[in-house]
């Protein structure tokens, strides 16, 4: 553990926080993918598997308790509780074009073929593409709530932080793990836009806008 990846965790958790806060407080999932949420919850099913085989710390298991759990609450409000809200109609990415690559890719691409470690790789590759849905439809709409922008900047400096997690590691334990960095750096890349119009048009009290 240090301060990069725990406020990378951090900033994760606070993404979580502003999402479930927008959609029970606004009693609305509008703005919202729930293809992005179903996507996330995919990541941390396949991830967490090994919940109850693999202890590690307090604090891992507490945070993959959270993430779990949140992560189907959400779906749970915006599948359920507020259906009538979400808007279906812009929510349209094809997410099979996500879920078959990263699992064929993981079926290559792992640190060993047994069922945890390509379920494991699964989930880092698909979480890179996993706010492509969110993204697509923002742009689709033309625009984002400010509270919707809050929670996609949150989510990518979670992914940013742990960027720099690993080049703290490589350097002061001489540690690298390949699949995480390179999927972590496709993730953040993917975000890029996103943070320019966040900074220039958000933080000055702007709408933001992306193009269609």
């Amino acid at each position: 553990m240090n301060i990069f990846r725990l406020l990378g965790d951090v900033s994760h958790l606070v993404a979580i926080i502003i999402l479930l806060l927008k959609i029970w407080k606004s009693r609305s999932c509008a703005g919202i993918s729930l293809k992005s949420q179903l996507l996330f919850a995919l990541v941390f099913t396949a991830r967490y598997l090994d919940l109850f085989t693999n202890f590690i710390s307090v604090y891992n298991t507490c945070m993959k308790i959270v993430f779990l759990v949140a992560s189907y609450g959400t779906i749970y409000l915006m599948f359920f509780k507020f259906r009538a809200t979400y808007d279906s109609s812009h929510d349209t990415f094809r997410v099979e074009f996500l879920i078959l690559p990263a699992l064929a890719l993981s079926l290559v691409v792992n640190h060993a073929f047994t069922v945890m470690e390509v379920l494991w790789s699964f989930s880092i590759l698909l979480e890179a593409v996993a706010i492509l849905p969110q993204l697509f439809m923002v742009s689709k709409t033309g625009e984002a709530e400010s509270i919707t922008s809050h929670y996609l900047f949150a989510l990518g400096s979670y992914r940013g932080l742990y960027i720099l997690n690993w080049v703290y590691r490589y350097y002061s334990e001489g540690f690298v793990d390949w699949i995480a960095v390179l999927a972590g750096v496709v993730q953040t890349i993917l975000y890029c836009d996103f943070f320019y119009l966040y900074i220039t048009k958000v933080l000055k009290g702007k709408k933001l806008q992306l193009p269609a």
